[in-house]
């Protein structure tokens, strides 16, 4: 779908990313993951970074290949097939990439950016703590600057790849003033693991398995100042930058809901009750009808907002957030209605349904839940609409009594209005 969309570049890369998916990733392989008997996919990495499907938007310099965002969500749509374990593995230089393109030295590019692309390194993200999950800028793991390094303790949880990265993006407290803004309190740091960095638990997760997914505890971690990304206490900025491929990644990713629907497509027009194929009933028909629906709609809305990325829309935060909570959400409607349509055999092993479904209920929490995505969405929809700038038709002097809309405020109301106009 969409390919008319594209540009013969961006429809290229797709169509590698399809063969690769296609010929590349083993049955097997997905079903060890599954099973806990891969802990983290590397080999699904080098292969990736061989076929150059690694870092699809950086400059070649580093190895990337200088795309736009529209052609990476592209190439995800195909990968999102294979689960949110592999998406993941798939977005990760996306996501880490973009903090040390956007705000890292030209010695962490060439150190860590280079050989990450090149799928010699693996690296993971550490954001989420204990007492954290959204309250990000309320983080407790803490990075003392002493001279030419920090020193790093603290802890982090669900970290998909602490068990088999190369290397950590790790956010952390820095600025320790009493009344420091909370937007001023945190870094970013690369952290190498090594000595004082531990995978001290793997979670046992009802999906999403296979990514090495785990608890990492940072004691006494002797950290370079050079790998500091941005600026010291600038962690927000970074923060702020990086939602964008988090949430933009997140969205692509369910795209691969797909995979699921085309399953059930399939065995719809094999499976037959009452004298012929289930694909004949009315209830069906709908239930693929409203999928594919659905799964348009979400294609639409993370390809425009790809867009908005690629040509700098100012709204583009608000894009990004409705992408990554309909996309999401779109894709757990996609999966529960392809096992509705194959009844008990759905809810089975037989089929990978189960594990679709399983893996899908992750992206509406991860990344920033709905309700965070709803907050969002609707707090940058407020300052659009209540700009001075905002130029559109106003719908109050449409009324029939224009005069009387001014009076449905009380005298309050009116004073705080001009008090604020002023």
């Amino acid at each position: 779908m969409y390919d008319f969309m594209l540009t013969p570049e961006e429809q290229a890369v797709k169509k590698e990313t399809r063969e690769f998916v296609r010929n590349e990733i083993s049955s097997d392989f997905l079903r060890k993951m599954d099973k806990d008997e891969i802990v983290y996919p590397r080999e699904f990495v080098e292969k990736l970074a061989a076929k150059n499907l690694f870092g699809i938007r950086f400059p070649k310099k580093y190895g990337g290949r200088e795309m736009s965002w529209v052609a990476e969500v592209a190439a995800f749509e195909e990968i999102g097939c294979l689960g949110i374990a592999l998406g993941c593995a798939f977005a990760m230089p996306s996501i880490v990439g973009e903090a040390i393109n956007v705000f890292g030295s030209e010695e962490l590019k060439e150190k860590y950016l280079k050989p990450y692309i090149a799928g010699k390194l693996v690296a993971a993200e550490a954001l989420t703590e204990p007492r954290g999950g959204s309250d990000f800028f309320g983080a407790m793991t803490r990075a003392d600057l002493h001279g030419d390094h920090f020193i790093l303790n603290g802890q982090k949880r669900f970290v998909v790849g602490a068990e088999g990265a190369d290397f950590f993006l790790v956010y952390c407290r820095s600025n320790f003033e009493p009344n420091a803004h909370k937007y001023s309190r945190l870094s970013l740091l690369l952290v190498d693991k090594g000595p004082g960095v531990e995978t001290e638990y793997l979670y046992g997760l009802m999906g999403c398995r296979g990514g090495g997914t785990g608890r990492l505890v940072f004691r006494d971690v002797k950290v370079p100042k050079e790998n500091l990304i941005g600026e010291l206490h600038g962690g927000a900025v970074c923060f702020n930058q990086m939602m964008i491929p988090e949430r933009m990644t997140s969205a692509a990713g369910c795209l691969g809901a797909w995979g699921a629907l085309d399953l059930a497509v399939r065995y719809s027009d094999r499976r037959r009750a009452f004298g012929k194929e289930i694909r004949k009933f009315q209830a069906v028909n709908f239930m693929v009808a409203d999928s594919i629906t659905q799964l348009d709609a979400a294609r639409a809305l993370t390809y425009m907002a790809a867009s908005a990325i690629d040509k700098n829309y100012p709204g583009v935060r608000r894009l990004v957030s409705e992408a990554k909570r309909f996309a999401t959400e779109s894709a757990w409607e996609v999966v529960n209605n392809s096992m509705q349509i194959m009844g008990g055999i759905g809810y089975t092993d037989v089929y990978p349904i189960e594990r679709a479904l399983r893996d899908q209920r992750l992206a509406m929490i991860w990344t920033g839940t709905t309700q965070i995505m709803n907050l969002l969405i609707q707090h940058e929809y407020y300052n659009h609409v209540l700009d001075e700038s905002y130029n559109r038709r106003k719908m109050e002097k449409d009324s029939m009594n224009p005069d009387e809309s001014e009076r449905c405020f009380s005298d309050e109301d009116m004073m705080r209005i001009h008090e604020e106009k002023a």
